[in-house]
């Protein structure tokens, strides 16, 4: 039985991040870091920061959140995309990467303070991608059990990660969530509406429509 695409980046992320708790080096060299960037035109550390974590509860967090889901998208891409489903769902997994660092870069390309690490970005494109095809799947958050609509789970954890990316102070990179999870969104309309017949938006609205008939 062949791997899921989503069980294939576990591993390797799971393989990466458990050589890293270990070896600092590694670390140093794929963690998230601009100036190594904008200075030394290390451009792969966009990707390469989605494979380590800071530890054991940071990875287990981003990787069970991507099993959850992950598996779910791919099907859903499957139906929609056929045979372009396997690299269209790698492709937006590895593109979130980049694309949830770009204004973080911007504002700490000249931070020599500044490091960040983890998926949470590229989960959190595959988490919303999830929501927006199947809206009215069930989701729970830590102690609240999976009662929650997607589309009501949607709009407050973008509201709340908006608020705490502005507020700070706590050393996790919300802007990554944040446009990760635009992203996720994005790319699935915008590669239906140029790949398939699939109405994304439309299918959007009519699921949360028939949720309050």
């Amino acid at each position: 039985m062949a791997l899921s695409l989503t069980l294939i980046i576990i591993i390797i992320t799971c393989i990466v991040s458990f050589t890293a708790f270990s070896n600092s080096k590694i670390t140093e060299d794929l963690i998230f870091y601009p100036p190594a960037i904008s200075k030394q035109n290390q451009w792969y550390r966009f990707i390469t920061c989605g494979l380590i974590h800071a530890d054991l509860g940071h990875l287990a967090f981003n990787m069970f959140s991507l099993y959850l889901f992950g598996d779910l998208v791919e099907k859903y891409f499957h139906q929609i995309f056929g045979e372009r489903a396997k690299l269209l769902y790698l492709a937006m997994y590895v593109i979130a990467l980049v694309v949830c660092m770009i204004p973080t870069y911007a504002k700490n390309k000249d931070n020599y303070y500044y490091r960040s690490l983890g998926a949470s970005g590229a989960v959190s494109a595959v988490v919303f991608a999830g929501i927006f095809l199947v809206p009215l799947a069930k989701i729970g958050l830590f102690i609240i059990p999976p009662v929650i609509p997607g589309f009501v789970f949607g709009p407050l954890y973008l509201g709340l990660t908006a608020y705490m990316s502005k507020r700070g102070g706590d050393n996790i990179n919300h802007s990554a969530h944040f446009w990760g999870a635009v992203f996720g969104i994005a790319f699935v309309i915008v590669m239906s509406y140029f790949l398939s017949d699939y109405r994304p938006v439309e299918n959007f609205i009519f699921q949360v429509q028939s949720y309050f008939n």
